[in-house]
């Protein structure tokens, strides 16, 4: 006979990326397999929250062990369950007030074991919070619209980044990618990457502002592409940013995405750039995502 494989808890996850929504299928489920990256990614809100259920849930856990015993804690009410949980906390944290002690064998036996899941609890939360205020985060702004303009005599998709820091960040380097739906005879339907290549792509110190240009010329996979070709494709663009933060002494990266609906024809960019009266020059950040239409956009 036949041995039927074993079923497997599966899920199913909505996640997004590139600009899209998809749904996950067929993972099976591990809680525990992937603890430590679920820590570091979810919200802080969140991450407190499952903190403090976690917190909760080991102290009830505590206070119906010492419950079983026979007037284990000294000045416990008899029969006070909350006493009891007052006393777990005390004993996880380490507090130890002293109004209430274990007087028996196996409630000292039970707050040793405690203290330890208490010391070894607060590393763990230690070490997470740390690790979570330690990652290197780019503070980098990305227009909120990509542009398809005319710049210096050539047809351009451009947009512009600025670091919202005001350091410095050396050896930047950006890049930009086309994300398109493709048809094959042997796959049928699948996702794939193109690169635009930047007329200027890398930077060795990026502070303010920076424009990056890819050259809609014969070589470009933008070449001759309308917005409804575009459309069809399902279209979308990656914009990727990676330099050394001097300030953190560390590497940083940032990425956004836009869909196609965030890509505007036969505009530009409003400049940031004056001189104010005393003659300075000054960045006007209030405009950074302000865009104008062109000329030829009203032809």
């Amino acid at each position: 006979m036949n041995e039927r494989p074993p079923t497997r808890k599966t899920t199913t996850r909505k996640v997004r990326f590139g600009g899209r929504d998809f749904l996950a299928r067929g993972l099976e489920r591990n809680f525990w397999g992937d603890l430590y990256h679920t820590s570091l990614t979810i919200s802080w809100v969140r991450f407190f929250a499952f903190a403090a259920l976690a917190f909760l849930t080991i102290n009830t856990l505590y206070a119906a062990l010492y419950f079983l015993g026979h007037d284990p804690i000294a000045n416990a009410r008899p029969g006070s369950f909350r006493d009891l949980f007052y006393f777990s906390i005390e004993t996880l944290a380490t507090v130890g007030y002293g109004d209430m002690h274990p007087q028996t064998d196996y409630a000292h036996l039970l707050a040793t074991v405690e203290i330890f899941t208490g010391l070894s609890f607060l590393s763990i939360m230690t070490g997470l919070v740390f690790t979570r205020f330690s990652r290197p985060r780019a503070r980098v702004l990305f227009a909120r619209r990509a542009l398809i303009t005319e710049h210096d005599g050539q047809k351009v998709w451009t947009v512009r980044i600025a670091n919202v820091r005001l350091n410095a960040i050396t050896d930047a380097t950006a890049r930009v990618w086309m994300a398109r739906t493709q048809e094959t005879r042997e796959s049928g339907t699948f996702r794939s990457f193109v690169e635009l290549p930047l007329r200027r792509g890398e930077s060795p110190l990026f502070a303010l502002s920076w424009s990056l240009f890819h050259v809609i010329d014969e070589t470009s996979p933008l070449h001759g592409q309308t917005h409804d070709d575009l459309e069809a494709l399902e279209a979308s663009f990656v914009v990727t940013l990676r330099g050394h933060d001097e300030s953190l002494a560390q590497d940083i990266s940032a990425r956004r995405t836009y869909r196609l609906e965030d890509v505007r024809w036969n505009h530009r960019y409003d400049d940031i750039l004056s001189l104010d009266e005393a003659g300075k020059l000054t960045i006007d950040y209030g405009k950074f995502h302000n865009s104008t239409p062109t000329a030829s956009a009203h032809e």
